[in-house]
């Protein structure tokens, strides 16, 4: 019998990629986004598009009591916003509003997989052959991953009698990206910058081998509440990404080391100019903090033997397979 899965923040960046990977498995797809978003891309993927009032229980309730779903996977978040508050009510409150309503259930999903970040733990100092734990302390340094932190917390306090798997996924990178393609743009026209010289320790994880893992979630089996962090296994240094697009594009870029009080700087009048937008700048004091940790690096060894993930993608093959999509879709050039 085919399985119905919900799949919440459906059009966004890994959403996207995870109801194409889920419909490849067969299962039916119903995809929660607001009425705004762009839906022809993943139209092929969805059988059902759904719009909840994240704000309005009934409506939640309402739509899975008679939908029945199988599995749920809650991708929804914002990772930038203009005030904590907002940040906080769709990360944190609009999460309790879809478990307290799951919770209500007679028939109950056989598994829920909470799409964290490993923002909410927060990086660690640079030391050789030390690693983000699962169950490492939380440090976060944005307000983005304190919200997620928090998720986390409140899951963890009013809904531990739920099947609920969370991912943390690092730095995800693929097709479609825009956060991460604005520093390939930057390479493009010729240009390797970086905010000081200290060393850092990196981890990333390939939008594809992501939508695997979270798939691969629903099969657990756990009767109380898990973590995962995930990477693709490996720990790199600041330099890779920049010596992959040099080997994929033939260029020469140039180096450039800017330091890190100039950044700083430029951050602050940036936040300045655009207090007053809707928009949030790129770089930002508090981002700050996440671009210029030194250790972001993670051993996945349980998640691999607990959940039999087993990354297909490094940094290498990865990367060399999102630069090619941009160049076909003439995001680069």
């Amino acid at each position: 019998m085919t399985k119905k899965i919900l799949i919440t923040g459906a059009s966004g960046f890994v959403g996207s990629h995870l109801v194409e990977a889920a419909k490849s498995q067969f299962f039916e797809v119903h995809a929660a986004v607001r009425r705004s978003s762009l839906k022809d891309e993943i139209a092929p993927f969805v059988d059902k598009f759904v719009y909840p009032d994240w704000n309005n229980p009934q409506d939640l309730d309402e739509l899975l009591r008679n939908e029945k779903y199988d599995f749920v996977i809650h991708a929804a978040a914002l990772t930038k916003s203009k005030s904590e508050q907002e940040m906080y009510t769709v990360n944190v409150d609009f999460t309790k509003n879809l478990l307290a309503s799951v919770s209500k259930l007679t028939e109950k999903p056989q598994r829920i997989v909470f799409v964290s970040s490993l923002a909410a733990i927060g990086p660690i100092p640079f030391q050789e052959n030390q690693f983000i734990l699962n169950d490492s302390p939380y440090h976060p340094v944005t307000v983005y991953g304190r919200s997620k932190r928090d998720a986390e917390l409140m899951i963890k306090e009013n809904f531990a009698d739920l099947p609920i798997t969370i991912i943390r996924p690092t730095a995800v990178y693929g097709p479609r990206e825009k956060d991460l393609f604005i520093l390939f743009d930057t390479m493009n026209k010729g240009f390797e910058p970086y905010i000081g010289r200290k060393p850092q320790a990196l981890s990333f994880i390939y939008v594809k081998d992501l939508v695997d893992v979270l798939l691969l979630s629903l099969r657990g089996r756990e009767t109380e509440i898990v973590a995962y962090n995930i990477t693709d296994g490996h720990v790199y240094t600041k330099y890779a990404m920049a010596d992959i697009f040099k080997s994929v594009f033939k260029k020469r870029l140039f180096r450039v080391h800017i330091p890190y009080g100039i950044v700083e700087y430029f951050s602050i009048l940036l936040q300045k100019l655009y207090s007053k937008s809707s928009k949030t700048p790129v770089i930002y004091p508090e981002r700050l903090n996440e671009l210029t940790a030194e250790n972001w690096g993670c051993n996945i060894e349980e998640v691999k033997n607990k959940l039999n993930f087993e990354p297909k993608y490094d940094l290498e093959s990865g990367l060399k397979e999102t630069l090619e999509w941009y160049k076909v879709n003439k995001w680069l050039s």
